[in-house]
């Protein structure tokens, strides 16, 4: 089954998100700092941003933790790699 995901982008906050769902939710911290991870109200995975994402080290994959990890279906267990 086709799932939609939505990617935002604002290049004044130079910030990305992506949402695999419009779920409510709330962010919470990751072992990066850079990446913040959307959570929905039972603590599953619903969406990740990236903060700084200009000054992300091209040739270099952006790493974290996301602890949510049993929310995004058919992604690498816990990690998110950019």
């Amino acid at each position: 089954m086709a799932k939609s995901v939505t990617v935002w982008f604002d290049p004044e906050a130079d910030f990305l998100e992506v949402k695999f769902s419009d779920a409510p939710g709330y962010m919470r911290e990751t072992n990066n700092d850079a990446i913040m991870e959307r959570v929905d109200i039972e603590g599953n995975g619903i969406g990740f941003s990236i903060l700084n994402v200009s000054q992300l080290a091209k040739g270099h994959p952006l790493v974290a933790q996301l602890t949510g990890a049993s929310g995004f279906e058919q992604s690498a267990v816990g990690e998110c790699q950019l």
